[in-house]
């Protein structure tokens, strides 16, 4: 960013969402999908919100959140940042059901922090999902895979979206 020494942030928190926090990761969850509505041609929906049905399932069991967090540079409160959702914990592999950082804070290493903060608090197999046409999110996660699994310990595989041929496929990052 121009005129801004990049460097100056305070180092991002990361919290586990607490019970009485899905309503902020519900208002951060309107973010993600405007971030990524572009790549999945995504429009809200008539009561001007973007889809949200994969925020139902949390919290369970089978799920945890983790949300980043930062001094707001104008009130000096802690701030969410970023947040990752993590499905898969009673089965045999864990995924990530959403993933997003502040765009004013993107590329100050809070995205990866907060990416291996969550990979290493559910070890386990995982597998990865991203848009084909997201370059940005299949670079990120590539350079992820290889700190968190390690070089050639994990493979992309290239799926078609269910119920949607006329899209491109998916691709997912599965360590071993």
């Amino acid at each position: 960013m121009i005129g801004r020494d990049r460097g100056a942030h305070a180092a991002a928190r990361i919290d586990r969402v607490a019970d009485d926090e899905w309503d902020v990761v519900a208002w951060l969850w309107q973010a993600f999908r405007q971030d990524l509505a572009p790549i999945v041609e995504g429009l809200p929906y008539t009561d001007g919100r973007y889809q949200a049905g994969p925020l139902a399932a949390f919290p369970s069991p089978d799920g945890a959140g983790w949300l980043a967090r930062r001094p707001h540079p104008r009130t000096g409160e802690d701030a969410p940042i970023g947040f990752a959702l993590v499905d898969g914990l009673t089965g045999e592999r864990r995924s990530i059901v959403g993933f997003w950082v502040a765009p004013v804070v993107r590329r100050d290493g809070v995205g990866r922090a907060l990416a291996l903060h969550a990979l290493a608090a559910h070890p386990g197999p995982w597998s990865i999902g991203f848009q084909q046409d997201n370059e940005t999110a299949g670079a990120f996660w590539r350079r992820v895979a290889d700190e968190a699994f390690g070089r050639g310990a994990w493979v992309e595989a290239v799926r078609p979206v269910p119920g949607r041929p006329d899209v491109p496929p998916d691709h997912f990052i599965e360590s071993r």
